[in-house]
């Protein structure tokens, strides 16, 4: 019941048509502006009601940029204070390390199935491919991820993984798949969901999840969620597992009251999330709990974006979508265009930086730079300056024709624009050139002249230069008032 074998590196070169398919899609681009727009009004009058909102932005911003720089220090914090609480902790240098590790250890507690709570980390690494193909049974248990599960699909959206299906194509998808009656009422569809999986919870041999914080003072870490179905996957297996990324470390318990302040309003819009479930350590004498509790401290790039103080400024994202539900781009191709488990401006960034900007060189153009992105961050992460970073460094290693047209453009509108001189020279070449845009049939003729203008005009309309330019106008008003 996993989703199907992706090779990311391979697909990520796809973009621009998956793009284009979803562009034509009416019912994707229906249902992702209708989801969308739903989350981000309510993250807005949710944000509302925190006079001190801003504020909490600036701290959340300045405590993971001073944990990023020491990030060595609290990782070993964490760990130390971790197995004195009974915990098992791994190190994973990369997915492989940590699929292995996983695998190990379901082998060694002799777990046939496993259930999974939602755990984007998990999906970067592949995990249910590569535990299926061992011969394990991996089920999801968050709603939005078992709908995927069964559609064959990967996630659309960080926070709601199924965002691009309507009810319908839900209904259908469970009465195709499950054998149940088609409908399309929600409560209906959680109700046969919530049926199904609760057989799955009482004979799983190994629960798996994600965090979202560890806490160095503690050794403990914390999983937020909606459904309860998390609780669920990792107290009554045997064994819990949790994979978590090493910039998911904070330094003290105390400062997770910035974090839950700013995390479910930016996510989904509420006050907080139903479940917020601490785990320090493995079940005490006459608790309930996991008798054997494994953290999987995973690397897998992250390290190498450490070096720079700009690409570090990634690494503190807490993974609540705000950036997508906003984002022009995503909300008009959703998730799967992007062929990656990040999508949206933040995957537009961290998918080139963990694979390589060589193999992910479409993302980062997949962006308007209208800086919504940047406004919505509850951590202020400046997601534009990223995206023009890896755009310079795809510019630097393009080769293709392409690519060395629009290098020739640039160096052509820097010539232009470096002087008043020059500036007012091609103001007055436009004017002289305005009878000629003006006539019809204009702007076919003017891609036939400068071909790469064909597609840019496709969609748009060619607005001809005005009659005089603001510094003529200016200096004629200068004089009047002289």
């Amino acid at each position: 019941m996993s989703h199907p074998a992706q090779d990311h590196s391979a697909n990520l070169e796809s973009f621009p048509e998956n793009a284009r398919r979803a562009l034509n899609d009416s019912q994707l681009r229906g249902a992702l502006r209708h989801a969308t727009g739903v989350i981000d009004e309510r993250r807005g009058q949710a944000v509302e009601r925190v006079a001190c909102w801003q504020e909490l932005r600036e701290r959340a911003k300045t405590l993971k940029a001073a944990t990023l720089e020491r990030l060595d220090h609290w990782l070993e914090l964490f760990e130390r204070n971790a197995i004195a609480r009974g915990t098992q902790v791994h190190w994973a240098r990369d997915a492989a390390e940590a699929n292995a590790i996983v695998a190990r250890l379901a082998a060694d507690a002799g777990a046939r199935t496993l259930v999974k709570s939602k755990s984007m980390t998990t999906e970067e690494i592949g995990l249910n491919q590569h535990l299926e193909e061992l011969g394990h049974r991996v089920v999801e248990t968050d709603l939005g991820e078992y709908i995927i599960q069964l559609a064959g699909e990967t996630p659309s959206h960080i926070i709601v993984p199924a965002i691009h299906k309507t009810r319908a194509e839900i209904g259908e998808l469970f009465h195709r798949t499950l054998g149940v009656k088609d409908s399309k009422d929600p409560k209906e569809l959680t109700a046969i969901a919530r049926e199904r999986l609760r057989e799955e919870f009482a004979r799983a041999d190994m629960g798996i999840s994600g965090a979202n914080f560890a806490i160095a003072e503690t050794g403990s870490f914390l999983v937020l969620e909606n459904e309860g179905n998390a609780r669920l996957c990792t107290s009554l297996p045997r064994v819990h597992v949790a994979l978590i990324g090493i910039e998911k470390v904070i330094p003290r318990l105390a400062d997770l009251e910035v974090f839950l302040r700013l995390l479910p309003r930016s996510g989904t819009g509420q006050h907080l999330t139903s479940y917020q479930t601490l785990f320090s350590g493995p079940r005490a004498a006459g608790r309930e709990g996991p008798e054997e509790l494994h953290v999987i401290l995973l690397d897998n790039g992250r390290s190498a974006m450490l070096s720079d103080s700009l690409s570090r400024q990634a690494l503190a994202c807490i993974r609540c979508g705000a950036c997508l539900n906003v984002c022009p781009v995503y909300g008009q191709i959703g998730g799967h265009a992007y062929a990656s488990v990040y999508p949206g401006p933040i995957g537009s960034v961290i998918t080139p930086m963990l694979q390589g900007v060589e193999q992910a060189h479409h993302l980062p153009f997949a962006s308007s730079l209208c800086g919504a992105c940047r406004d919505v961050c509850p951590v202020g992460i400046d997601l534009p300056a990223l995206l023009l970073k890896l755009r310079s460094k795809v510019r630097q290693g393009s080769a293709g024709s392409g690519d060395r047209e629009q290098r020739r453009a640039f160096r052509l509108w820097s010539l232009a624009m470096s002087g008043p001189r020059r500036y007012g020279l091609l103001l007055r070449a436009l004017r002289l050139a305005r009878p000629l845009l003006e006539r019809p049939g204009a702007r076919s003729r003017l891609a036939r002249w400068v071909p790469p203008l064909a597609a840019w005009t496709a969609a748009r309309e060619f607005r001809p230069p005005a009659g005089r330019s603001f510094r003529e106008l200016w200096r004629d008003q200068e004089a009047k008032d002289s």
